[in-house]
């Protein structure tokens, strides 16, 4: 029977506490030029050198992230949610010790950033996007080189445990060149586990991936997690975000615009109400019906849908009206509705009109 470890949470109950983090890359010019003519002959290749320089000193430094403040509880399934750019490689790359942030403080585990950096690193394991797999190792000799590094004494190693747990026993002695890709990505998560942290940031696990694939990888998640791991999770697949995920934090231009729990976010989104109309209505009659709803509701949002005449879609808070009281200012205004339908929010919706509205 395999040996599953057990994460003693922080007094605090905080697996990662982060406050006011900045990250500021410089920008280009920092580097002198000179060195070039004595490495380099060929007249054009030192201006083409020195140009490329010059270009470089124009360039800004860049904000990355800016008074960043994260608290995650121990033990969640956490979303690190944002577009592209947003600042989120940075963020995880800063946890795990591979940048150094300009300002802020970070603790993982209880453990302050600064103060022992060393105990940060060993309580986090990070998977990254990249499939970063030597592939004339098998997955036993990659964990056991991985926890050398880690410097994991022999006696403690947890190889074949963590081989069972990501579903790779059966793999053990094989060439990670013959790996499919979803078990290369599990690979990936047992090299992350080899020191035991009790915080998994999982870095678009199932990026490429097809869908039952995924499937089986939520499955992993949710097994990780029920053992005790805090889980971070950054994808862009807010699907899986939604199904997985406790809370998320929504991060864009490296600030972050919203932290909730995922029931709160979609109890605060907009639900959408389609009405199907006994008939197609005119341009005229389509306008009239939009600001006889509008004053009867009292200014809810409506879009009227034009692509078959007879669709009136009303997207509404819910804290400010119902889907009944829709339906009856539609009668109420003479319009004949022959079907209803309800949509509720999702997190893409959420996360749209945050990040949309976010400047």
């Amino acid at each position: 029977m395999s040996h599953q470890p057990k994460f003693t949470p922080p007094q605090n109950g905080i697996a990662v506490a982060i406050t006011d983090l900045h990250k500021i890359y410089r920008g280009g010019g920092n580097k002198k030029a000179s060195g070039y003519v004595g490495r380099y002959r060929s007249l054009a290749l030192i201006k083409n050198l020195l140009a490329r320089h010059q270009q470089k000193q124009k360039s800004p430094p860049i904000q990355a992230l800016d008074r960043v403040s994260l608290t995650i509880p121990a033990g969640r399934i956490f979303g690190l949610l944002g577009p592209n750019g947003a600042g989120k490689s940075t963020l995880i790359n800063i946890l795990a010790g591979t940048v150094i942030k300009t300002a802020g403080q970070v603790q993982i585990w209880g453990v302050d950033l600064d103060s022992n950096p060393r105990q940060v690193r060993s309580n986090i394991g990070v998977v990254p996007q990249e499939l970063n797999i030597d592939a004339f190792f098998t997955p036993r000799e990659t964990l056991e080189i991985q926890a050398g590094m880690f410097g994991v004494p022999p006696s403690q190693r947890r190889t074949d445990s963590i081989l069972q747990q990501v579903g790779l026993g059966g793999q053990a002695d094989a060439y990670a060149r013959t790996l499919s890709g979803g078990m290369r990505r599990r690979l990936l998560v047992g090299k992350a586990m080899v020191h035991q942290p009790p915080v998994l940031v999982l870095d678009e696990p199932t990026a490429g991936v097809d869908v039952h694939l995924r499937k089986r990888l939520w499955t992993m998640i949710r097994r990780l997690n029920s053992e005790g791991r805090t889980i971070i999770l950054t994808t862009h697949y807010l699907e899986e975000a939604e199904l997985l995920c406790d809370e998320v934090a929504i991060l864009n231009h490296g600030r972050i615009i919203r932290q909730a729990p995922v029931r709160e976010l979609l109890a605060a989104g907009s639900r959408l109400v389609t009405l199907t109309l006994g008939r197609a209505l005119s341009g005229a009659e389509g306008k009239k019906a939009v600001a006889g709803l509008n004053k009867e509701l009292g200014g809810v949002k409506i879009d009227q849908q034009t692509a078959d005449g007879n669709v009136l879609s009303i997207r509404f808070n819910p804290r400010s009206a119902t889907a009944g009281a829709i339906v009856m200012a539609a009668v109420k205004l003479g319009l004949e509705v022959k079907d209803v339908a309800i949509s509720e929010p999702d997190l893409e919706d959420v996360f749209v009109s945050l990040t949309e509205g976010d400047g």
